[in-house]
């Protein structure tokens, strides 16, 4: 399966967990399923929404073959083998791309942060070491850094980075992406609510945590935006913004878990840090999920 110019809704998978914490397999076989029958245009494992900081190296990769194996190659299959180490980056990423993952997402270094060529050096050392496309991760609310404009442009000239998982909420960064990478560099939405912005300015689609909730709306906004049927996008993102904010009423993943949870897809708890979600967030949840039909 290729992902080079993939465009669509990438679901950022979330890691179902037994109650006693160990990962549940044959749930994550059916939210698999579920995904593609749906229509989902890529899987995302091991991003944020899957609690990969809390998983072990074996675990990580348990969740990636198991992916692979139940794909099969029916859909693109994006892992997340960021690290702030850029050893261990690059050793996930080998190991990932030998297992048969179709493309990787890499995070910007956290915690220890970066200068800007200490930065181009992580992503660029990464994609020098595989063969298959790198996505770049700007998620400056989660690592306390962003990517630098003048970075990624130097980065979308690497052969094997192919575009950027946007998560600033910053449309201004988004437009002097798009400006400078050029129009062969992808630009996914990594903030659900501005995905018809994204689109807007030259963006291939969203790596979603709505998806986890509503696949086939999610692959349908993005493919209809892409398709001309802009008035259609949108009327289907107004009317389902309320619950792609209230996924992130608190921490995600916490509450897009506990919609699921609710919805009857029995994906378990959160591993600490992360625990269960305030009983008010849980009313105010629950109450946008019956309004969208979906408990």
């Amino acid at each position: 399966m290729k992902f080079e110019s993939l465009k669509g809704s990438i679901v950022a998978m979330v890691t179902p967990f037994h109650e006693d914490g160990s990962v549940n397999f044959e749930v994550l076989t059916q939210l698999l399923e579920r995904q593609i029958a749906a229509g989902t245009d890529g899987i995302l494992v091991l991003g944020t929404t899957a609690e990969y900081p809390t998983m072990t190296h074996e675990e990580d990769a348990s969740v990636v073959a198991h992916t692979i194996r139940v794909v099969n190659g029916r859909v693109p299959v994006m892992v997340g083998s960021g690290s702030n180490c850029t050893a261990t980056q690059v050793e996930k990423s080998i190991e990932y791309q030998n297992m048969g993952a179709d493309a990787l997402l890499l995070i910007a270094p956290y915690y220890n942060k970066a200068n800007p060529e200490g930065m181009y050096r992580h992503f660029a050392q990464t994609a020098d070491a595989v063969n298959i496309p790198c996505i770049l991760y700007n998620v400056p609310g989660r690592t306390g850094c962003s990517i630098p404009v003048s970075v990624v442009e130097k980065l979308s000239k690497h052969p094997n980075i192919a575009g950027i998982k946007e998560a600033s909420g910053d449309m201004s960064y988004v437009m002097k992406i798009a400006h400078c990478a050029g129009p062969d560099f992808a630009i996914y939405s990594g903030n659900d609510d501005i995905t018809l912005p994204v689109l807007s300015v030259g963006g291939s689609g969203v790596i979603s945590v709505y998806a986890n909730v509503m696949p086939e709306m999610s692959h349908r906004i993005v493919k209809d935006y892409l398709e001309g049927r802009q008035d259609e996008a949108r009327a289907n993102t107004i009317k389902y913004l309320k619950l792609m904010n209230d996924l992130f009423i608190e921490v995600n993943p916490i509450p897009v878990k506990s919609a699921m949870n609710m919805m009857g897809l029995n994906v378990g708890p959160m591993r600490l840090p992360l625990c269960e979600m305030s009983e008010a967030h849980q009313a105010v949840l629950h109450k946008t999920l019956e309004e969208a039909g979906l408990v």
